[in-house]
């Protein structure tokens, strides 16, 4: 119901603009302050995200920008459980308890399907990669993909395919409406990422087909356990083995790509993996009765559980 609706836009207040956004940033804030020195070279640097403060690649700098998805994780817990008065794992998870090999298998197969793919392009095309592996910053930079990035990844899935997805079916009754709308925004949330500046706005149509993908796995499969698999994999991957100087990610990865992006080449290559990751997925786990888990009412949403 409506009645109901309204706790889930105090919690993501509270937990993505006050947490996440706010509490989150201080640390790159205070760092930043500290290394430019005067107020006036501060508001220069926070109009590039600070990032002329620190070195190219440099490993605080990814640190300082995960932190905000930990404390949102952080604080996204004890609102679930306290002023949902929901059981944390209910927010993941249908089944009785979270299926780790459910994650485990999405993060191998896209895993594996980046770093051959990357190594084929390689093969074919060494010219368009700069090798970039130097072993300290690399053991630094494996230490935060291995702790951090599945944090970050964890609460970006958490936020759009569990606590908005569930607040928006539960005001609306319906599936399609939050399949469709956390799809959109996820999308359109990366509109400030670097590579629009560099491939133009057509490139959003790659990161809204992810967050429709994204929210198909969760419905058809009753959990996040897939699509938490799949993000994490996806920029662990994309952190520690290959970079450009036009992503949203500057890390100190073993390639850096060189060659002149396509958007095209990227929407293209996107709408022709999805769909066979999603028929992979469906063959494994015995998908059915599509309709009605993606467009289908919510007849009863989880019980806001009190928990002892």
């Amino acid at each position: 119901s409506i009645a109901q609706g309204w706790r889930y836009i105090i919690g993501f207040v509270i937990i993505f603009i006050i947490g996440s956004q706010l509490i989150g940033a201080i640390p790159l804030g205070v760092v930043s302050f500290l290394r430019a020195g005067d107020l006036i070279s501060f508001a220069e640097a926070a109009e590039d995200t600070f990032l002329p403060l620190f070195d190219k690649q440099s490993n605080l700098y990814l640190f300082l920008i995960m932190l905000p998805f930990v404390v949102g994780l952080l604080i996204m817990i004890p609102v679930v459980k306290y002023f949902h008065k929901q059981r944390f794992k209910d927010l993941i998870t249908t089944r009785e308890k979270i299926d780790w090999k459910r994650v485990f298998f999405a993060f191998g197969l896209w895993g594996a399907f980046s770093i051959i793919s990357t190594l084929i392009i390689y093969q074919i095309s060494p010219e368009s990669f700069q090798w970039n592996f130097k072993l300290m910053p690399f053991l630094g930079l494996l230490a935060i993909t291995l702790l951090i990035i599945p944090l970050q990844t964890s609460f970006e899935e958490l936020l759009f395919r569990g606590y908005l997805m569930q607040g928006l079916g539960i005001a609306s009754k319906t599936r399609w409406l939050p399949f469709v709308l956390t799809s959109l925004i996820f999308g359109l949330m990366h509109i400030l990422n670097p590579e629009i500046g560099k491939l133009g706005y057509s490139i959003l149509i790659v990161y809204v087909a992810l967050g429709f993908f994204l929210g198909l796995l969760t419905l058809m499969d009753d959990g996040m356990e897939l699509a938490l698999g799949f993000h994490a994999a996806n920029n662990m991957i994309i952190a520690l083995l290959i970079t450009a100087d036009w992503t949203a990610l500057q890390t100190s990865s073993i390639l850096i790509d060189i060659s002149e992006p396509s958007a095209s080449g990227q929407i293209i290559s996107t709408l022709i993996v999805l769909p066979i990751l999603v028929l992979i997925f469906a063959k494994k786990y015995k998908w059915s009765g599509w309709k009605d888990k993606l467009f289908g009412d919510v007849v009863q949403p989880l019980p806001d559980e009190i928990i002892e």
